[in-house]
């Protein structure tokens, strides 16, 4: 959970887990709709699906144990170098390194390391320093108090330098730029996409279909949705694609909102109708609308489906 998250949003959700599988073996036998309504709202689902694949092979095919090995480590799905090192030196004390974002901008500030930390070059260089920082038996301490040290002081921004118990050895300091350390990246322009999505309704259920498993978003489940091209009319856009594509000649009616939302690299706007049809056949489930709460969605269906819920409520 902690991989593209901070610790503070983490905390609600983890405990909530725990509570929801307790044990690897609760979480192998556990649905994978189940695993992702309660990872619901955290982002980066891959996380959860690679979370529930490991688990099941923990349980089936380790005998429930954990490997204590970087390449056992590494073999478990969603796994890499730095989460097999968080993994080898906090739950086992071995003197495994670790890099995270606020260990890169620690020893780029000690040791005034300009390069780009994303470049293969410089990452390679901070792997080299950070394994050859770690004390002998005190591995477990060391990278959780590296890693506190980058969250808590040597912050991105107005970093904490009197505070600091390694100020005398940082390098970025004593040029008397901190902030000027690591390499920052240009920021890229994030492109806006504009998309249809319909509520179609039948008999007091409506319409959702399941993403695939891979990719974006991958097992969630969504109302119908399109991308708006060439700024075509919303309402006769997602009509054109009810019949191309859903096979279904659907009545579109009236604008449920427009939502938007921010990913990681896009914007989304997305126009919402609510739609009839009188097709049996159409591709996806029918859910009663007071059972939408029971599938794993995005955060952005999750607020059209709260919105029509609270429709029928009033």
């Amino acid at each position: 959970m902690l991989q593209q998250t901070q610790v503070a949003t983490v905390i609600p959700y983890y405990e909530k887990f725990l509570k929801s599988f307790p044990t690897v073996g609760h979480l192998a036998r556990a649905d994978l709709s189940k695993v992702l309504r309660a990872w619901e709202g955290l982002g980066y689902y891959s996380r959860a699906r690679n979370l529930h694949q490991t688990a099941k092979i923990i349980s089936d095919d380790l005998r429930g144990k954990l490997p204590d090995t970087l390449e056992g480590l590494l073999r478990l799905p969603g796994i890499g170098r730095y989460t097999a090192g968080a993994i080898l030196s906090i739950a086992f004390n071995k003197e495994a390194p670790i890099l995270d974002g606020n260990v890169k901008r620690v020893l780029s500030r000690i040791f005034a390391i300009s390069g780009d930390p994303r470049e293969v070059k410089t990452e390679q260089r901070l792997w080299e320093i950070s394994g050859s920082l770690i004390p002998k038996r005190r591995a477990c301490s060391f990278n959780q108090a590296l890693m506190e040290l980058g969250a808590m002081v040597c912050t991105p921004k107005g970093p904490l330098c009197l505070l600091c118990p390694v100020q005398d050895f940082c390098r970025a300091r004593a040029l008397g730029n901190p902030e000027g350390y690591p390499q920052k990246a240009r920021k890229k322009m994030i492109p806006h996409v504009e998309a249809v999505s319909a509520v179609i309704r039948k008999e007091g259920k409506v319409l959702l279909q399941r993403r695939p498993p891979k990719g974006l978003l991958g097992g969630l489940w969504e109302f119908p949705n399109w991308k708006l091209e060439n700024r075509k009319d919303p309402r006769k856009s997602l009509k054109d694609h009810l019949r191309k594509e859903m096979k279904t000649i659907a009545k579109v009616g009236d604008l449920v909102g427009t939502f938007k939302h921010t990913y990681s690299h896009f914007k989304l706007t997305l126009h919402v109708y609510g739609c009839q049809t009188p097709d049996d056949k159409t591709h996806g489930r029918w859910v009663p609308v007071g059972n939408l709460h029971l599938f794993p969605m995005s955060r952005l269906h999750r607020r059209i489906a709260d919105k029509i819920a609270g429709e029928i409520g009033r």
